[in-house]
């Protein structure tokens, strides 16, 4: 990803054909590091082709990838075919419970500075 965002920025800062140079120098000035391989990589990758064209391709994978929420838990749970996947269910339910808990003490606490501000 900050390979990526290395060669975005030098498209913002206008060059159309970002070098793997120019992708160091990016990386560079606020200390990040890559491999030489991934830099390489992406400026071969994309050569000729245009950053908007490729951005909205993208956007057409992504929407047809699945993002739910409670279907990815039910899968491990029941997916792996290992047997333990009632423990990973009872996990998650754990985890929303304290997420309750915490939300809940939370919202005493607001409530008890709001009592103390008024008296």
């Amino acid at each position: 990803m900050k390979v990526v965002a290395a060669y975005l920025l030098a498209v913002l800062g206008g060059k159309t054909t970002p070098t793997a140079e120019d992708l160091k120098d990016n990386l560079g000035y606020v200390g990040a590091e890559a491999d030489d391989d991934r830099i390489q990589l992406l400026p071969s990758e994309v050569k000729g082709k245009d950053i908007t064209e490729l951005i909205a391709s993208g956007r057409e994978k992504l929407a047809s990838v699945p993002a739910g929420g409670g279907g990815a838990v039910a899968v491990a749970a029941t997916g792996c075919g290992c047997g333990g996947g009632g423990g990973a269910a009872a996990a998650a339910a754990e985890a929303k419970k304290e997420e309750k808990k915490i939300m809940i003490s939370g919202e005493k606490k607001r409530k008890r500075k709001k009592w103390v501000r008024g008296s």
